[in-house]
């Protein structure tokens, strides 16, 4: 699968976790999408707060901002995240509830090993 396969597939499955999230209960805003090399660096290179190897810098990761009840939920231990997360991973998607360290509102596509 090419990239550009990858990030097709990745919009639409970005789009059901969307739907899925509303129709749980749950809302939702944009964190971190794409990270522009002019900001954060080419893939491979450090620059600003962007990790060197980030998959946003590839549009195949989005951090999203939960709510619940109005409510912001910043705990990734938080039940409607682990739901989300899950949801996720059904999709085949990475879930940044896994990673060492917690990123519970990172959700991307692997690509050459990179989640």
């Amino acid at each position: 699968m090419t990239l550009g396969d990858k990030q097709r597939a990745f919009t639409r499955m970005i789009a059901d976790l969307i739907q899925f999230a509303y129709n749980s209960g749950f809302e939702l805003t944009f964190g971190d999408a794409f990270r522009d090399s002019r900001v954060h660096g080419a893939m491979g290179k450090k620059k600003s707060y962007s990790a060197s190897s980030s998959n946003h810098k590839i549009r195949l990761a989005v951090d999203f901002n939960l709510f619940v009840n109005g409510e912001y939920i910043t705990k990734g231990d938080h039940p409607a995240y682990i739901q989300l997360g899950e949801y996720w991973e059904s999709l085949g998607g990475s879930w940044g509830g896994r990673f060492k360290g917690g990123d519970a509102n990172h959700f991307s596509l692997e690509h050459n090993g990179r989640k």
